[in-house]
């Protein structure tokens, strides 16, 4: 990968407008390709990819390549995260969300932190920022929570953070208003940052590159790891797609990063915008993590692998927990067009960017003055 500088406008207009673009293309009526074959999530048991043999791993990586080209979704299981880890997150994420007085989690309001780190209360932001001009844009019921630079190796020592800046940009609750917070977030960020790392060797695999190749991307990876808390809606609807929904919990939206791994609670409501333009629910797969496909991703493969679109509905009475991890390579890296994925009849559709900035102008972009 090359490692030339852009200017900063370039990175800016990217982020901006052509990822809003992007996204109003596919939520436009008709705007999405017509399936080749049905829409599914499937589910990968990536046990195998842990052996030592190269054909199993390669075996694995031949089904993330057809979930790629298909839904950009899929369920993982056989990824070796205890389901007691799992189980702790999500606690943490109630005790948070449900016992820490409000005065307590405005104190780490995310407009306190230029990098978005922080407490967010669910009218702060639009994951989609075109919802900002509409009047009838239904408001989303999301909280947001932390982001944890917590890497189990120490890394190379070269972390950047967003902008660049030699800083650590984490913002943490006192360990009197939430015992164990800490150290329950460092054991999961630990191990769901080494489940990435290994995923991102199979996504090479899954595009015929050594499994190595991307590994000098991911010395000291910038994964953003957030406690997200939906409420139950007083009058949940079923899914209609001709009906505006009224209470969204997320808007519809496309990750930035490489790719996103998402652990959720019982409740339902992720929602997948298939590429005939149909929103569909994503199934629910025991002791698993759903992974999707994120902007760089899409970026690297030259559109081969699809940022697909989705939002978050809760339709139940219950309350929904989520804790996504989206896995970004090191933010001072930037982001082309792989070779492979370039031919004369195919030149790349996207301009280089450095990954910080980018996913920061992208979170501007979320707030209502940003």
């Amino acid at each position: 990968m090359a490692t030339a500088t852009l200017p900063y406008s370039s990175t800016q207009t990217e982020a901006r407008q052509a990822a809003q673009q992007y996204l109003d293309s596919r939520l436009a009526n008709g705007a999405g390709s017509k399936e080749q074959k049905p829409f599914t999530v499937p589910e990968i048991n990536i046990a195998p990819s842990f052996s030592s043999s190269l054909e199993d791993r390669k075996a694995v990586a031949a089904q993330i390549h057809d979930a790629c080209t298909n839904s950009g979704f899929f369920h993982i299981t056989g990824h070796g995260i205890p389901e007691e880890t799992r189980q702790k997150i999500l606690a943490l994420a109630k005790r948070f969300f449900k016992t820490l007085p409000r005065e307590k989690k405005e104190a780490l309001h995310v407009k306190n932190s230029q990098y978005f780190r922080g407490y967010e209360p669910a009218d702060f932001t639009y994951v989609n920022p075109g919802d900002w001009s509409e009047e009838d844009a239904a408001p989303e019921t999301k909280e947001g929570g932390y982001e944890a630079g917590l890497d189990p190796t120490g890394g190379d020592g070269q972390y950047r953070e967003l902008d660049g800046a030699d800083v650590n940009g984490n913002v943490w609750p006192s360990e009197d208003d939430v015992p164990g917070f800490y150290e329950t977030i460092k054991e999961y960020y630990g191990q769901v940052l080494s489940l990435a790392r290994h995923l991102l060797r199979l996504f090479a695999l899954s595009l015929d590159l050594p499994e190595d190749s991307l590994d000098a991307m991911m010395t000291h990876p910038g994964g953003i790891a957030r406690l997200l808390y939906y409420t139950a809606p007083p009058n949940p609807q079923p899914l209609d797609p001709k009906q505006k929904d009224k209470e969204i919990g997320l808007g519809a939206h496309s990750d930035y990063e490489c790719f996103t791994i998402l652990l959720c609670s019982s409740a339902s409501g992720l929602e997948i915008l298939s590429p005939d333009d149909t929103w569909i629910p994503a199934p629910a797969v025991e002791g698993s993590f759903i992974i999707n496909v994120a902007d760089f991703l899409m970026r690297w493969t030259n559109g081969v692998y699809k940022s697909t679109v989705h939002r978050v509905v809760n339709r139940t009475k219950n309350e929904r927990y989520s804790v996504p991890f989206f896995f970004s390579i090191n933010y001072d890296q930037m982001v082309e067009t792989l070779p492979s994925c370039i031919s004369p009849g195919n030149p790349s559709k996207y301009p280089p960017i450095r990954a910080g900035e980018y996913v920061l102008e992208r979170l501007r972009a979320t707030a209502k003055d940003g």
